[in-house]
């Protein structure tokens, strides 16, 4: 018995290209707030009550440098707005859609081979001075 609980054992690769365990990304059918980290290291809580839209483009900086994340999403609140950069963000744009999204933040590029989402970069502005 012993040896097939050891054959039942997932891999690091297999582990981290599971959305679950997945580093740059969380989600759960019962929050009310994306959590956003930003690359300043400054965390965000932003409520879904006030997200606006979202919007999924190819990265423009790829014209200039070839080795740029491919994607880029802009997620648009009502005080803030959050730029994320990466590869495979269609995962982010259907957690948005269901308001499933928990939290966001970057990881290493070496991991970018390993998993299906990859964040590269996040960047959160205040839209408001007085926020």
């Amino acid at each position: 018995m012993k040896s097939s609980q050891l054959n039942t054992s997932e891999n690091p690769t297999t582990a981290a290209s599971s959305p679950r365990d997945n580093p740059c990304l969380g989600s759960d059918s019962t929050i009310a707030a994306l959590a956003a980290f930003a690359d300043d290291g400054i965390s965000y809580l932003l409520p879904y009550a006030q997200f606006l839209y979202a919007e999924r483009i190819s990265n423009p900086s790829m014209e200039k440098e070839p080795n740029a994340p491919p994607e880029k999403m802009l997620i648009h609140f009502a005080r803030a707005e959050v730029v994320v950069l990466g590869s495979g963000l269609k995962q982010l744009e259907q957690g948005l859609q269901k308001y499933e999204l928990k939290f966001v933040k970057s990881a290493d590029r070496r991991l970018a081979a390993r998993l299906n989402t990859h964040i590269a970069a996040v960047t959160v502005t205040l839209t408001k001075a007085n926020v």
